[in-house]
C-alpha cells in the first residue's frame, strides 16, 4: 500500500494507517514545482556573495565565518554527524516511520530548499524498510528536534545506524543491502533536515491514537459489562448528559446506546430484568455439604456436580443445555421469582465490539 501525502492536506486516518503498517509512502507530484522552485533559490544563495546563514556561513557564533562553495557539503555533512548525540534505546519502528513520514511532508511544502533527491531518499528507505535506529533521548538547542532527526538524516548520508529486515546495522550496510545509495547533502539540506519537531510530533500522534482507542475499547467494555449484567440504558437518555453539557460524557452516552440498540438482554430490563426466552433459570437449592450450595440443573432435574457456588445466598443461575452450567447474575437475590428464560444460543443483531475498535 503506497500512500501518497498532499502537504496541508494530509488526515490523521492517513498517518494513523501508515503509523499501522509497513506501507510506502510518496510526496504527490504537485509538490514538486514548489521544492524545485525553493531548491534553485538556496543554490543560487551558495553560489552568491551575500552571507546566508547556514548555506554559506557556519552556524551559531560562527555564522560571521563565510563558507566557501567546494566547501557546503562537508560544511552540512559535519552539521548532521556532530548532532548525531543522542542516547538512550532506539525509538519503536513504527514511530520511526511515522516520524520520516512527518519529515517528507514538511519538505514537501517546498519552503526548506531541498532538492528533489532528499525527498526521493526518504521515499526509499521507507519504501524499502531501512528504518534508522533514533535514540529515545537527547537533543541540542530549541530549533528543534535536533538529535533524534540527525540521526535520521545521518543514515541517508550512509552514517549512523539502521535496521533492515529485523537486524541492526550501520547505515551505510543498510543502504546496499536494499539497492540504495547514500545521498549527498548540498547547501542547507542539512540544516532543513534537523531543523523541525517531527520526532516531537511522531510521538504525539502515537500517544494521541493509542489513547484514542483507549478510549473505544473502554465504551465497548462498559457496553458489554452493562448488558451482562442486564443493566438499565435509562441514564443513558441524552437529556441527562445535554444537562450536565460535557461534550464528551454526551458522545460516549451516545456510543454506549449505539452499541445495545437492539439488545434483546438490554430489553429484558423493561420486562423485570429477566428474559423470556431460552433454557429454565433456577435458584439454588438449600441441600449442599459445608455450607457451599449446589443448584438444580434445568435440563435435568438434578443437583449439577459441574460447580458450586460458595456463597450461601440464593442466587440465579443460568443451566445450558449441556452437562455444565453458567451463572449469569452474580448478585445476591433478595426475592423469589418463578423460572424464567434466557436467549440461547447469543444473538447476531448486536453491533461488533471490533467495528467500534477500528
Amino acid at each position: 500500500m503506497t500512500i501518497i501525502l498532499h502537504p496541508r492536506d494530509t488526515t490523521l486516518a492517513e498517518l494513523e494507517a501508515l503509523w499501522r503498517s509497513d506501507g510506502s509512502v510518496k510526496l504527490a507530484e504537485t509538490t514538486y514545482r514548489s521544492v524545485d522552485a525553493s531548491a534553485a533559490l538556496i543554490a543560487q544563495a551558495a553560489q552568491g556573495n551575500d552571507p546566508v546563514y547556514g548555506v554559506n556561513t557556519g552556524f551559531g557564533k560562527l555564522a560571521s565565518v563565510r563558507i566557501a562553495p567546494e566547501d557546503t557539503e562537508t560544511l552540512q555533512r559535519n552539521l548532521i554527524l556532530s548532532h548525531c548525540c543522542g542516547v538512550g534505546d532506539g525509538l519503536d519502528p513504527r514511530t520511526v516511520r511515522l516520524m520520516m513520514a512527518l519529515k517528507l511532508l514538511s519538505l514537501g511544502r517546498g519552503a526548506s530548499g531541498v532538492r528533489r533527491a532528499i525527498c526521493a531518499q526518504i521515499e526509499a528507505m521507507l519504501a524499502h524498510g531501512v528504518v534508522p535506529v533514533i535514540p529515545e533521548q537527547g537533543s541540542v538547542g530549541a530549533s528543534g528536534d535536533l538529535a533524534p532527526l540527525a540521526h535520521m538524516a545521518a543514515v541517508m548520508i550512509g552514517a549512523g545506524e539502521a535496521l533492515f529486515d529485523g537486524t541492526r546495522m550501520s547505515g551505510s550496510a543498510a543502504l546496499d543491502k536494499a539497492g540504495l545509495s547514500p545521498v549527498v547533502l548540498g547547501p542547507k539540506e542539512g540544516l532543513a533536515l534537523i531543523n523541525g519537531t517531527q520526532f516531537s510530533t511522531a510521538c504525539a500522534l502515537v500517544g494521541s491514537v493509542s489513547g484514542w482507542r483507549a478510549v473505544r475499547a473502554a465504551i465497548v467494555t462498559s457496553a458489554m459489562s452493562t448488558d451482562a449484567i442486564m443493566g438499565s440504558t435509562a441514564p443513558l437518555n441524552p437529556a441527562i448528559h445535554a444537562l450536565r453539557g460535557h461534550q464528551g460524557q454526551i458522545d460516549v452516552a451516545a456510543a454506549m446506546s449505539g452499541l445495545l440498540a437492539g439488545s434483546v438482554i438490554r430489553e429484558s430490563h423493561r420486562a423485570g430484568r429477566f428474559p423470556r426466552a431460552g433454557p429454565l433459570l433456577h435458584p439454588l437449592s438449600a441441600a449442599g455439604d459445608r455450607g457451599r450450595h449446589r443448584h438444580v440443573c434445568a435440563s435435568r432435574g438434578a443437583p449439577c456436580r459441574s460447580r458450586r457456588m460458595p456463597s450461601p445466598t440464593t442466587r440465579w443461575l443460568y443451566a445450558t443445555p449441556a452437562t455444565s452450567c453458567r451463572a449469569v447474575i452474580s448478585t445476591p437475590n433478595p426475592w423469589p421469582l418463578p423460572p424464567t428464560r434466557l436467549p440461547w444460543p447469543w444473538p447476531r443483531s448486536a453491533p461488533s465490539p471490533s467495528a467500534v475498535l477500528r
